[in-house]
């Protein structure tokens, strides 16, 4: 006869398969035909259930999460992913409460502001979420120089920079990042038995995924990410998770101008042919594909769209043709700041067990690593590219092969805030009086790029694990910048023909906006639109100069080929670092030079 504990144990059995069972049937009809939110608080009642009967009979202890979330300048972003994040272990009850605060979520804010009264603000918030029941650690300047004095004796300047004591700021994510992980790394040490899990995200994002509704895109607590998470690395051959986002684009807008100016032309050319006051037509909300915001999404093995994507007004009530002229108006100058009005990301729901499969692209705001994973650093964080996320992807596939996956779990992001329109913080755009300056960020994108394909390449000559000739980084490199300008060229040339053909419609005499006084500030728009697309992809512009300056060209390339050649040089400092901070040093690891695997 089993025992009384053999049979408690197999009711809990019972009891655990059949809550996921009815999860699955909730999550099927959430589902089944777009978005039904009538369901949602029944779904996440039921994740509840589930998650109190694993803290009781689990059969196995589960991860807590150290979520890390570098912040310059941008309290309100902030304050909106911290509330996401509460909302989601108040909805779904990972872990369960202990002591009023949730006992397997914590959050490390590593700030990197530069602004004191954005300083003052983002401590109220930690302390704040922190008296709600969200632990939140603030580790701001003067902690992170703590931290690095302690590490003052290793040449750690290749992966957090060189920065005045005074000046100790905007760093950016990517070194900002790199010094967030020595915490974590000292973090692991105090507690080594303990199942960690860090999870890295931006402040411009949120724990909601990105629906269509009648009323247009909603950010939905939808999908219960940490227990997705929890149960994927339950297989110890996962080393690194990144998943996507949803909302709003993750590039520049440097590279989405030529399918964007493609949709204004389609919007004006729409209401060329209709009537102001006829009704608007509404676009189907929900489509599109992987990367169909960019300009070179054959780059990355994406199709390029076909057709141009349509706006949705998101005005409420009975829309017509000139409300919504005025309203994608509105939106325009928000294209500079990142946003893209036309081309949103949709979440498209899948299970994320099911969905795992081998990744070659990081997102560095949004992915997930086991401590033995924080050997690897974000390279080249000095040279402040943009594409590191891609970057290290590449590098993390060549060397970490099937413990890099990605997963079916994506972040909403919202690059602009709503009242204004603009970011919060974000270097590498200069907005003044509508008058946009793209060339940092255009400059960064640009290099950025080089830097990702010349990875790619080295990459599969066996670079990072060998060492490889200094003549090969050098030729690498020069070809790949002269095949992207070439390419960033072209690009150039599609985009000026497209504004053409924009201001021609645009200007019309014909166009039925220009005869309306309440669409002045609107017409108005529009012109500021193209003056600043002009500003910055004209074949004069200041910032098509920079790509071409041959000193400045000269410059990224010795600075590139440095950190290239110095990559296994820094992994043995990190790697000192590491076990500085009492962190044990992989297996096989700390070496560095030709053959080290471990960064």
């Amino acid at each position: 006869m089993p025992s009384p504990l053999t049979c408690r144990l197999a009711d809990a059995d019972e009891q655990i398969a059949a809550q996921k069972a009815a999860i699955a049937r909730f999550e099927a009809a959430l589902w089944a035909d777009g978005f039904d939110e009538k369901l949602l608080a029944s779904y996440q009642s039921a994740w509840r259930r589930l998650e109190a009967l694993l803290e009781r009979h689990g059969e196995r202890e589960r991860h807590r999460f150290v979520v890390v979330i570098p912040v310059a300048d941008s309290p309100v972003h902030l304050r909106d992913c911290l509330a996401s994040l509460l909302e989601l272990c108040n909805a779904y009850g990972y872990g369960g409460l202990r002591d009023g605060r949730w006992h397997k979520v914590s959050v490390l804010l590593a700030d990197d502001s530069g602004d004191a009264d954005a300083i003052a603000r983002h401590r109220a918030i930690a302390a704040d979420f922190t008296r709600r029941g969200l632990v939140v650690e603030y580790f701001g300047l003067a902690e992170q120089l703590a931290l690095m004095d302690g590490l003052a004796d290793l040449d750690l300047s290749a992966i957090v920079g060189r920065h005045p004591r005074e000046a100790f700021h905007h760093k950016g994510q990517a070194m900002t990042r790199n010094i967030a992980y020595l915490k974590c790394a000292a973090l692991q040490a105090a507690n080594p038995d303990e199942p960690l899990l860090v999870y890295t995200l931006d402040a411009d994002q949120e724990f909601r995924v990105n629906v269509a509704t009648p009323e247009g895109p909603r950010g939905v607590c939808a999908v219960n990410f940490l227990h997705h998470l929890d149960a994927i690395f339950a297989d110890p051959a996962v080393e690194v998770l990144t998943g996507k986002v949803v909302g709003d684009p993750p590039v520049s807008p440097s590279v989405m101008a030529g399918n964007f100016l493609e949709d204004v032309l389609g919007f004006l050319h729409e209401m060329a042919s209709s009537s102001p006051d006829a009704p608007y037509r509404q676009p189907h909300a929900g489509g599109g594909g992987d990367a169909a915001y960019h300009d070179m999404a054959d780059l990355f093995g994406f199709k390029p769209a076909g057709q141009p994507y349509r706006f949705h007004c998101p005005l409420p009530g009975t829309l017509d043709n000139a409300a919504c002229f005025a309203a994608f108006a509105a939106r325009l100058n928000s294209f500079f700041h990142g946003e893209h009005p036309t081309r949103i990301t949709w979440y498209q729901p899948a299970d994320p067990a099911a969905s795992v499969q081998p990744a070659r692209t990081v997102y560095t705001g949004n992915y997930v690593f086991r401590p033995a994973a924080l050997r690897w650093f974000i390279p080249f964080a000095p040279l402040r590219l943009r594409m590191s996320g891609p970057t290290m992807g590449r590098m993390l596939q060549a060397e970490m092969g099937a413990g890099f996956v990605s997963a079916n779990l994506p972040m909403l992001h919202k690059r602009t805030l709503e009242a204004t329109g603009q970011s919060e913080f974000r270097p590498g755009v200069h907005d003044a009086s509508r008058a946009v300056d793209l060339c940092d960020e255009s400059e960064r994108q640009f290099h950025g790029d080089v830097m990702l394909f010349a990875m790619q390449r080295l990459a599969a000559l066996g670079y990072p694990r060998a060492a490889l000739p200094e003549s090969l980084v050098d030729q690498t490199l020069a070809e790949l910048r002269a095949e992207m300008r070439e390419r960033y060229h072209a690009k150039q040339q599609a985009i000026l023909q497209r504004l053409d053909l924009l201001t021609t419609v645009l200007r019309d005499p014909n166009g039925w906006w220009h005869a309306h006084p309440e669409l002045a500030e609107a017409n108005a728009a529009f012109e500021s639109f193209a003056a600043n697309i002009a500003r910055n992809f004209a074949a004069d512009s200041p910032c098509q100069a920079r790509l071409d300056a041959a000193a400045r060209c000269e410059d990224w390339h010795a600075r590139q080929r440095a950190a290239i050649l110095g990559l296994h040089a820094d992994r043995q400092a990190w790697n000192a670092a590491l076990a500085r901070l009492g962190l044990p040093s992989p297996a096989g690891g700390g070496a560095g030079g030709e053959g080290a695997t471990h960064a």
